[in-house]
Protein backbone atom coordinates (compact mmCIF):
# COMPACT_ATOMS: atom_id res chain seq x y z
CA UNK A 1 0.00 0.00 0.00
CA UNK A 2 1.21 3.10 -0.95
CA UNK A 3 2.54 5.56 1.74
CA UNK A 4 0.44 8.81 1.90
CA UNK A 5 1.31 12.52 1.03
CA UNK A 6 1.28 14.50 4.03
CA UNK A 7 -2.50 16.80 4.76
CA UNK A 8 -3.17 19.31 7.18
CA UNK A 9 -6.67 17.93 7.49
CA UNK A 10 -5.96 14.49 7.95
CA UNK A 11 -3.58 15.09 10.38
CA UNK A 12 -6.34 17.21 11.94
CA UNK A 13 -9.12 14.25 11.70
CA UNK A 14 -6.63 11.74 13.35
CA UNK A 15 -5.00 13.82 16.06
CA UNK A 16 -8.81 14.25 16.59
CA UNK A 17 -9.63 10.70 16.47
CA UNK A 18 -6.70 9.97 18.79
CA UNK A 19 -7.76 12.62 21.51
CA UNK A 20 -10.78 11.12 22.18
CA UNK A 21 -12.43 8.23 23.42
CA UNK A 22 -16.25 9.01 22.20
CA UNK A 23 -15.91 6.80 19.15
CA UNK A 24 -17.31 9.71 17.25
CA UNK A 25 -19.32 9.45 13.90
CA UNK A 26 -18.09 10.78 10.55
CA UNK A 27 -20.63 13.76 11.31
CA UNK A 28 -19.14 14.33 14.35
CA UNK A 29 -15.50 14.33 13.28
CA UNK A 30 -16.71 16.75 10.37
CA UNK A 31 -18.62 19.45 12.93
CA UNK A 32 -15.05 19.22 15.32
CA UNK A 33 -12.67 19.84 12.34
CA UNK A 34 -14.99 22.87 10.88
CA UNK A 35 -14.14 24.68 13.95
CA UNK A 36 -10.38 24.33 12.58
CA UNK A 37 -10.92 24.32 8.84
CA UNK A 38 -14.43 26.08 8.10
CA UNK A 39 -14.30 25.18 4.65
CA UNK A 40 -13.94 21.09 4.86
CA UNK A 41 -16.40 19.28 3.40
CA UNK A 42 -18.10 16.21 4.43
CA UNK A 43 -16.90 14.40 1.58
CA UNK A 44 -13.45 15.19 2.42
CA UNK A 45 -13.90 14.11 5.94
CA UNK A 46 -15.34 10.75 4.73
CA UNK A 47 -12.51 10.15 2.05
CA UNK A 48 -9.70 11.14 4.66
CA UNK A 49 -11.28 8.83 7.47
CA UNK A 50 -11.28 6.03 4.56
CA UNK A 51 -7.98 6.32 3.79
CA UNK A 52 -7.15 6.75 7.91
CA UNK A 53 -8.83 3.45 7.95
CA UNK A 54 -7.20 1.21 4.97
CA UNK A 55 -3.96 2.32 6.35
CA UNK A 56 -4.66 1.31 9.53
CA UNK A 57 -4.05 4.74 11.58
CA UNK A 58 -7.64 4.40 12.68
CA UNK A 59 -10.51 1.56 13.15
CA UNK A 60 -13.92 1.75 11.79
CA UNK A 61 -16.51 0.47 13.91
CA UNK A 62 -19.90 -0.73 12.17
CA UNK A 63 -22.88 -0.12 14.52
CA UNK A 64 -26.33 -0.67 13.86
CA UNK A 65 -27.02 3.19 13.10
CA UNK A 66 -23.80 4.22 11.57
CA UNK A 67 -20.28 3.66 11.51
CA UNK A 68 -17.85 5.51 14.33
CA UNK A 69 -14.14 5.66 14.20
CA UNK A 70 -11.63 5.29 16.87
CA UNK A 71 -7.70 6.80 16.72
CA UNK A 72 -6.69 3.69 18.97
CA UNK A 73 -5.43 1.04 16.65
CA UNK A 74 -4.26 -1.17 19.64
CA UNK A 75 -6.61 -4.97 19.88
CA UNK A 76 -9.29 -3.63 22.16
CA UNK A 77 -12.86 -4.32 22.31
CA UNK A 78 -15.99 -2.00 21.86
CA UNK A 79 -19.91 -1.94 23.66
CA UNK A 80 -22.12 -0.75 21.35
CA UNK A 81 -25.66 0.43 22.99
CA UNK A 82 -28.72 -1.05 21.44
CA UNK A 83 -30.64 1.83 22.95
CA UNK A 84 -28.55 5.32 22.31
CA UNK A 85 -26.20 3.51 19.76
CA UNK A 86 -23.08 5.04 21.60
CA UNK A 87 -19.81 3.03 21.57
CA UNK A 88 -17.74 2.56 24.46
CA UNK A 89 -13.94 1.08 25.02
CA UNK A 90 -14.49 -2.52 26.99
CA UNK A 91 -11.40 -2.57 29.39
CA UNK A 92 -10.45 -6.01 29.08
CA UNK A 93 -7.62 -8.06 27.92
CA UNK A 94 -7.42 -8.86 24.61
CA UNK A 95 -8.16 -13.16 24.26
CA UNK A 96 -5.54 -14.86 22.25
CA UNK A 97 -7.40 -18.19 23.18
CA UNK A 98 -10.27 -16.83 21.38
CA UNK A 99 -7.91 -16.77 18.16
CA UNK A 100 -6.57 -20.52 19.03
CA UNK A 101 -10.19 -21.77 19.19
CA UNK A 102 -11.27 -20.27 15.97
CA UNK A 103 -8.01 -21.63 14.45
CA UNK A 104 -9.01 -24.80 15.43
CA UNK A 105 -11.93 -24.48 13.61
CA UNK A 106 -11.06 -22.64 10.40
CA UNK A 107 -8.95 -24.30 8.24
CA UNK A 108 -6.55 -21.07 7.18
CA UNK A 109 -4.60 -19.07 9.13
CA UNK A 110 -6.19 -16.68 11.76
CA UNK A 111 -3.75 -13.56 12.55
CA UNK A 112 -6.24 -11.86 15.28
CA UNK A 113 -9.93 -10.78 15.72
CA UNK A 114 -12.50 -7.79 16.56
CA UNK A 115 -15.10 -7.76 19.11
CA UNK A 116 -18.02 -6.29 19.45
CA UNK A 117 -20.45 -6.47 22.18
CA UNK A 118 -23.94 -5.11 22.50
CA UNK A 119 -26.49 -4.54 25.34
CA UNK A 120 -27.59 -1.21 27.04
CA UNK A 121 -25.65 1.04 29.10
CA UNK A 122 -24.98 2.21 32.14
CA UNK A 123 -26.75 5.15 30.83
CA UNK A 124 -29.66 4.19 29.47
CA UNK A 125 -30.33 1.61 32.00
CA UNK A 126 -30.54 4.60 34.55
CA UNK A 127 -33.49 6.33 32.08
CA UNK A 128 -35.51 3.63 32.26
CA UNK A 129 -38.74 3.30 34.72
CA UNK A 130 -38.06 0.91 37.67
CA UNK A 131 -34.37 0.73 36.99
CA UNK A 132 -32.26 -0.24 39.66
CA UNK A 133 -28.80 0.88 38.87
CA UNK A 134 -25.71 -1.64 40.13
Amino acid sequence: MAKLNYSRQREAILDYLCSTTSHPTAEEVYRHIQEIYPNISLGTVYRNLALLVAHGQALKIQGDDCDHFDGNTMLHYHFICNECHHVYDVCMKPSEELNDAAAACFPGRIFGHSTLFYGICQSCMEKEPNSNPA
